[in-house]
């Protein structure tokens, strides 16, 4: 693990080296506050997409880089901190997305675009929620996955295509209620991640289940969160009962910035 990684090696979970999963890294009062400020923006800020709505913060991200527009200051709190602590991002975070996930909604597989430096910071508020990586269309045959939709997919090839193909297979994170995930080099490049569009979702697989990272407790005793026997459909295992609304703040920079519609010619 390089210096920069080090700080966090205690917060790595799974096979693959550069995912960092983080358990309260926010208080429950500092949830609130970030609820309250998100949901106080003018409803013109908000988004609506088929399946979800977002809240987009830092400007107008386009593929010759960003035409930037200031963090307001409670989210420049959160992401300056993101950015001193981890020691994983080459310059402050200038680019926020905040998605707002009801409780049987999802994302669809995708890879970040190439705008962006190979590594997310995501702060979940609200309802937990699993996140499932699925290996890069290159390595499809790791772990028998197969049809991965191309639509889903960032032209950027991945950084590590001379890796064996055994080394690229599925997994999935438990994303409990302020808890920070971090992913970044292969784990950016090579997965694509999402989360499926269901309120019941298998939890017994997350890589950071039995490693005492999930937070106090393993479980909390939260109203969004039910843990019930499932049914055979899920093989006998353990599901979340998602029943509340998630809230994620996906945080990340892009390197080529841009002060006007001139310089960046669209």
């Amino acid at each position: 693990m390089d210096v920069e990684t080090s700080a966090l090696e205690e917060f790595v979970v799974g096979f693959v080296p550069t995912v960092f999963y983080l358990p309260d890294y926010v208080t429950a009062a500092e949830e609130e506050q970030l609820l309250n400020n998100i949901y106080k923006a003018p409803i013109s800020k908000w988004r609506t997409l088929k399946n979800r709505r977002l809240q987009n913060w830092g400007g107008i991200v386009h593929d010759k880089g960003l035409l930037a527009q200031g963090l307001p200051p409670w989210l420049e709190h959160v992401t300056h901190r993101i950015y001193a602590e981890s020691k994983l991002f080459p310059s402050a975070i200038n680019h926020v997305l905040i998605n707002e996930y009801l409780f049987d909604q999802g994302i669809m597989p995708h890879q970040d675009g190439p705008a962006y430096v190979p590594v997310v910071a995501i702060l979940s508020l609200g309802s937990p929620v699993i996140m499932n990586f699925t290996p890069h269309q290159s390595f499809k045959n790791a772990g028998g996955m197969t049809g991965i939709n191309n639509d889903t997919i960032s032209e950027s090839a991945p950084s590590h295509m001379n890796e064996s193909l055994s080394e690229h297979r599925p997994f999935s994170v438990a994303l409990m209620s302020r808890s920070l995930l971090i992913f970044k080099d292969a784990a950016y490049s090579d997965y694509l991640h999402g989360i499926e569009d269901s309120e019941l979702q298998l939890y017994d697989e997350a890589i950071n289940v039995n490693n005492a990272l999930l937070g106090d407790g393993q479980v909390p005793a939260i109203s969004d969160l039910k843990i019930v026997s499932s049914s055979s459909e899920y093989g006998g295992g353990t599901i979340i009962h998602r029943t509340g609304t998630r809230i994620s703040l996906t945080c990340r920079v892009v390197l080529k910035v841009h002060k006007s519609l001139v310089k960046l010619k669209i």
